[in-house]
C-alpha cells in the first residue's frame, strides 16, 4: 500500500469512531460507475454507495441543480414552506399509493417516523394497547433505538439491552407465522418487500398480496420499508409495484438523494391525520437543497428511462451471473430483482470480495455467504461483463 494511502487510513483511524470494517482505499474522485483511490487507481463500482448513487456518481443531472440551489437557498428549517420541498412532495405523491410525505435526513429517521405514526395512529384509532409491530427475522430498519428494536438481526442488536419493548418477529415469506403472531395488541405490520441486508431475500410471487389481505382482515397497518429497494432500484419506482400490492406506510431514502442526505415517509391521508403539529418533526428534513436535487433525482428516472434500464439491465446480469451458477458447484444461488442482485455461495464471500477490490471491483458480501451487488442504475452491458469476467477468474482459482 503506498504511504499517502496510509497516512490517510492513519488519521482516519486516529480521529473516528472505528465503527466500520472500511476497505483500506481512500476514494477521491467518481463518475459514472467509475471511483478513484488516491494513488488514481480506478474501481468499477457494484456498491453504490449501498444502493445510493442511482445516477451514478457526479450524476451532471445531480450537480447542476446542487449548484444552482445552493446559490438560491440551502435552508430555513420546516418553520417555513419551501418550494423545492413541496415539489417533491407533489412527484413523490403524484407516482405513488400516498397522499402525504414527511421528510427526514436518513433511512433510519424515515423508519423511526413510521413506527411512531403506526402507534400513534392505533392509539387515535383503536384504543389504547395496541402498539406491537409484527418484524421479519433477517430484516434490518436501522440502528436508532427504535429501528434497531425493529430490526430481526441478533448481530446488530448485541450489547444495546435493553432494547425497546413492542416489536415481535416472524420469519419472512411466511404468512401463516404472521397469522399466528397476531393478537389484540398488534397495530402494524412492517417488511422490505426484498431483505437487502438480509442476504437479497426476494418474497414468493403471493407472499406480499396475502400479507396485505390479512392485514386488511384483522385490521393493522401494512408498512413497506423501501429505503433499500425504492427508488428505481428493482425496475419499477417501487418495488413493492411489482406484486400489485400497497402499503398504509411507505419509507424511502438512500437513491432519493443520490449522495445527499435524505429520507421520507409516505403515509395515506387518513393516517396523515394522527400527525398534527408537534407530534413529529425534523429540523433538517426536506431542505431546499436536498430537495431539489431529490426532485431531479425522481424527474430523471421517471423520464430518462433509468427505470426501463435497470429492468432490462439487471434481467441481463442476472442471466450473466446464473452462468457462473452453472458453472461452480460452489455457487448455490442468483437472485434479486432489478439491480439488487445476491449470489449464494457455499462458502464464506469475504476472499472474494478482497479478490474483486485488488482488481478494481468494489462489490460487498452480507449474510457471510451472499454476494451483493447495486450498482448505479446506469451501469452498462460492458461494464457488466467486465464484473462478471472478474468474478469468473477468481472463481476458477476457487475451484
Amino acid at each position: 500500500m503506498e504511504e499517502e494511502t496510509i497516512s490517510t487510513i492513519d488519521q482516519a483511524d486516529r480521529y473516528m469512531f472505528k465503527t466500520y470494517s472500511r476497505f483500506p482505499i481512500t476514494l477521491v474522485r467518481g463518475e459514472g460507475c467509475m471511483v478513484w483511490d488516491e494513488q488514481g487507481k480506478s474501481y468499477l463500482d457494484f456498491i453504490g454507495g449501498i444502493a445510493v448513487c442511482a445516477l451514478g456518481h457526479s450524476s451532471p443531472i445531480v450537480t447542476k441543480v446542487l449548484e444552482e440551489q445552493s446559490r438560491m437557498l440551502v435552508h430555513v428549517s420546516n418553520l417555513f414552506y419551501t418550494k423545492p420541498q413541496i415539489d417533491l412532495a407533489r412527484l413523490l405523491v403524484e407516482n405513488s399509493f400516498a397522499d402525504r410525505v414527511f421528510f427526514a435526513n436518513s433511512g433510519a429517521e424515515a423508519n423511526e417516523a413510521a413506527i411512531k405514526l403506526a402507534r400513534k395512529f392505533a392509539r387515535d384509532n383503536m384504543g389504547e394497547g395496541k402498539h406491537v409491530i409484527i418484524c421479519m427475522d433477517n430484516s434490518f430498519h436501522g440502528r436508532t433505538m427504535a429501528t434497531l428494536s425493529a430490526t430481526g438481526q441478533a448481530k446488530v442488536r448485541k450489547g444495546f439491552d435493553p432494547l425497546l419493548s413492542g416489536f415481535r418477529f416472524v420469519p419472512f415469506n411466511d404468512v401463516d407465522a404472521i397469522d399466528q403472531a397476531l393478537d389484540e395488541s398488534v397495530c402494524a405490520v412492517m417488511l422490505e418487500p426484498i431483505q437487502g441486508e438480509g442476504g437479497v431475500v426476494v418474497p414468493k410471487d403471493s407472499y406480499l398480496a396475502e400479507v396485505r389481505k390479512l392485514c386488511d382482515e384483522k385490521g393493522v397497518l401494512l408498512i413497506f420499508d423501501e429505503v433499500q429497494v425504492g427508488m428505481g432500484r428493482t425496475g419499477k419506482l417501487f418495488a413493492h409495484e411489482h406484486y400489485s400490492v400497497n402499503p398504509d406506510i411507505m419509507t424511502l431514502a438512500k437513491a432519493l438523494g443520490n449522495g445527499l442526505p435524505i429520507g421520507a415517509m409516505l403515509a395515506t391521508e387518513k393516517l396523515s391525520e394522527s400527525f398534527g403539529p408537534g407530534t413529529h418533526a425534523s429540523t433538517f428534513g426536506g431542505t431546499p437543497l436536498v430537495a431539489a436535487v431529490a426532485s431531479a433525482v425522481v424527474t430523471s428516472l421517471l423520464e430518462d428511462g433509468v427505470i426501463e434500464h435497470c429492468a432490462q439491465i439487471g434481467a441481463y446480469f442476472k442471466k450473466r451471473l446464473q452462468g457462473l451458477v452453472d458453472k461452480y458447484a460452489f455457487v448455490k444461488e442468483v437472485r434479486g430483482l432489478g439491480l439488487i442482485i445476491g449470489m449464494e455461495l457455499e462458502v464464506e464471500g469475504g476472499s472474494v470480495v478482497n479478490s474483486c477490490l485488488e482488481q478494481g471491483f468494489l462489490i460487498n458480501c452480507t449474510q457471510d455467504k451472499v454476494l451483493r451487488f447495486l450498482p448505479p442504475l446506469i451501469v452498462d452491458r460492458d461494464e457488466i461483463d467486465q464484473m462478471v469476467d472478474c468474478l469468473d477468474g477468481i472463481f476458477a482459482g476457487m475451484d
